[in-house]
C-alpha cells in the first residue's frame, strides 16, 4: 500500500453547499474536525516564506553594468567636448541625465551613502577613466580631428554618449 494511500482514510470532504468554500474532515488521534482552505491563507503562508527568506544582495556599483557604461559614456563625451572645438555638452539634459542614474540606483536598493562612496572611489574613477580612453583609442580618437570625428558619430548615433554633445 502507497503512503497515500495508507492515509487516504484520513481525509474526506464534507460536501459542504456550494458557494461555502472547500471543507475538508481532518481526523486527528481519533477525533473529527472541520478544516477550511482558503487561498487567502495559501497566499498569506506564501508572502511570509518570501519575507522571511534574505534578500538578495546587490552586487558592488562597480560591477552595475548599466551605471558603469552611462559614467564611461559620461566621460567619453566629457573629453570629446573638452578636445574638440566644434563640439559642446549638453550640461543642462547631462546633470538631469546624473540625477537620473542616481535614482536608477536608489530604486535598485544602493544607499545614498554607497552611491557617494562609488562615485569618491579613486580606483573606481581611474577604472571607468582607463575604460573611456580604451574607446577612444579604438576609434582613432587622440587627437582634436579624430575627437570631432567621433562626436559627430556619437550625436549622429543618437548613442548615449552622443545624447551628451551638440555640434555648435
Amino acid at each position: 500500500m502507497t503512503s497515500w494511500a495508507a492515509h487516504a482514510d484520513l481525509t474526506q470532504p464534507c460536501h459542504a453547499r456550494r458557494g461555502q468554500g472547500n471543507y475538508v474532515m481532518v481526523h486527528v488521534k481519533g477525533k473529527a474536525s472541520t478544516v477550511k482552505i482558503l487561498s487567502k491563507l495559501t497566499v498569506a503562508a506564501l508572502v511570509a516564506a518570501t519575507l522571511a527568506t534574505p534578500a538578495a544582495a546587490l552586487e558592488p556599483l562597480s560591477q552595475e553594468k548599466y551605471i558603469n557604461d552611462r559614467l564611461v559614456a559620461a566621460r567619453v563625451a566629457d573629453l570629446i567636448r573638452r578636445g574638440c572645438p566644434t563640439i559642446d555638452a549638453r550640461l543642462v539634459y547631462a546633470w538631469s541625465q546624473a540625477r537620473a542614474l542616481k535614482r536608477y540606483a536608489e530604486r535598485k536598493g544602493y544607499s545614498s551613502a554607497e552611491i557617494d562612496a562609488f562615485l569618491d572611489s579613486r580606483a573606481d574613477k581611474d577604472r571607468i577613466y582607463a575604460i573611456a580612453d580604451t574607446y577612444l583609442r579604438q576609434n582613432n580618437a587622440t587627437d582634436e580631428a579624430g575627437l570631432c570625428r567621433l562626436g559627430r558619430e556619437e550625436i549622429g548615433r543618437r548613442s548615449v554618449t552622443g545624447s551628451l554633445l551638440i555640434a555648435k
